[in-house]
């Protein structure tokens, strides 16, 4: 499995945007990958940065390519 930087760094060098590791949390909880909970996350229920719809497929996209799905 990739880990976050991987993602971030593909992304950036094919989309050229930087991704934040919460959006990456947040579309491997919707993919059904396995998510630590982050040490400083304020509610286990609720996200306060939920992916933004526009970036959601490029980050499931970049999943499929490093074979997470």
């Amino acid at each position: 499995m990739a880990t976050y930087k991987q993602i971030e760094e593909y992304i950036k060098n094919k989309h050229g945007f930087v991704v934040k590791g919460c959006w990456i949390a947040h579309m491997k909880e919707i993919c059904g990958l396995p998510v630590k909970i982050a040490h400083n996350r304020q509610s286990i229920t609720e996200r306060k940065v939920p992916c933004p719809p526009e970036k959601m497929k490029i980050i499931k996209d970049t999943f499929r390519y490093f074979e997470m799905i």
